[in-house]
């Protein structure tokens, strides 16, 4: 069973299919799902297989510390998995620094690399781009309990906000696309019972 499922049920159509532009395509499986922040062509709710989404990258700066980080995402190889998130086509002639922030954005052991990517009534579209952070990386924290990383997404406050807010809208934003992810399902069940920890004073 893929660990990313594929949508189920009557809940939303299937998009139009719409003519390819010139623009490179982007793919967010994390907090470009639902916060992109660059200008975009399209957005489309879209799938690449072989991979698994995983709350197993340390976050020392979005959305913790150095001292206390959270937890963000990451992609593993599973060539059984099949993973959904979604899609942007961004402007040629705004993609290098769309890029260059994004660079910036995911700094924290985050590479480029590029893969296949499916869009709903589309097909499938080559060389897209996509940032994971691979094992090799500092802040690549490996597997760890769900009780022990929805635990940390708890209390975790970063520059970009509260550990749990990342969590709770990667998985509305999924449920929007009628995805269901059981990694992310099994994190959100567990921070349900598990109480807010007030943000650390940022002064007076």
């Amino acid at each position: 069973k893929d660990v990313c499922e594929p949508p189920t049920g009557k809940r939303g159509e299937v998009a139009p299919y719409f003519p390819l532009m010139s623009g490179p395509w982007i793919f967010g499986y994390g907090s470009l799902v639902w916060r992109p922040a660059f200008a975009h062509q399209r957005r489309e709710p879209a799938y690449i297989d072989g991979f698994e989404r995983r709350f197993w990258q340390a976050s020392p700066l979005h959305r913790g510390t150095v001292e206390r980080p959270g937890r963000v995402v990451t992609l593993l190889p599973n060539r059984s998995a099949r993973c959904w998130g979604m899609a942007y086509q961004v402007d040629a002639s705004e993609a290098e620094e769309i890029l260059t922030a994004l660079d910036h954005r995911e700094r924290t052991g985050y590479d480029r690399v590029r893969t296949t990517l499916h869009v709903r009534g589309v097909g499938p579209i080559e060389d897209v781009l996509l940032y994971v952070a691979s094992p090799e990386n500092q802040n690549y924290i490996g597997p760890e309990s769900h009780e022990t990383t929805a635990a940390i997404i708890s209390h975790a406050h970063g520059e970009s906000g509260a550990n749990r807010e990342y969590l709770q809208k990667l998985a509305q934003g999924l449920d929007e696309m009628q995805v269901e992810d059981p990694h992310i399902l099994a994190l959100v069940s567990l921070l349900a019972c598990t109480p807010e920890d007030e943000p650390p004073s940022r002064g007076p």
